[in-house]
């Protein structure tokens, strides 16, 4: 038996530098199937006209269907998670994941100053802290 990894891993260590953009005109089906090509469960929402930065997830995505509502007309502005919180590159992997769990998610964006460096899913963390490589 393997001994327990240490939990002082970096944010920068475990996360996707490679993020899905999309904007907030997207349509469900469009983020869903941009989602599905690049095999990720969340994207980075950019809009230009107020420089926010928001997140979309399959969970947000799975809400919407589910309550009926039109995945071709429905727009992902609508629908993005609400209080989105931001890690940053230096944060311990034990702060993402106790922000996940406070918040109830299982994604954050990662950004460093003003600029969106990575994302990291409870996944990512799950495979830093066991050393599982990712089947990507």
């Amino acid at each position: 038996m393997s001994a327990i990894p240490a939990r002082h891993d970096h944010v920068r260590q475990a996360m996707s530098t490679e993020i899905l953009m999309i904007g907030p005109r997207h349509t469900l089906r469009q983020a869903a199937q941009r989602m599905t090509q690049r095999g990720v469960g969340s994207a980075v929402v950019h809009n230009p006209e107020t420089a926010g930065i928001g997140i979309i997830t399959e969970r947000d995505i799975l809400h919407a269907l589910g309550g009926g509502l039109d995945a071709d007309t429905e727009v992902v502005e609508g629908h993005l998670t609400s209080e989105v919180v931001f890690a940053t590159p230096r944060w311990t992997l034990e702060q993402a994941a106790e922000a996940m769990t406070r918040g109830g998610f299982r994604h954050l964006i990662v950004v460093d100053g003003d600029e969106v460096v990575g994302m990291i899913s409870v996944r990512d963390i799950v495979r830093a802290w066991t050393r599982v490589p990712s089947h990507a």
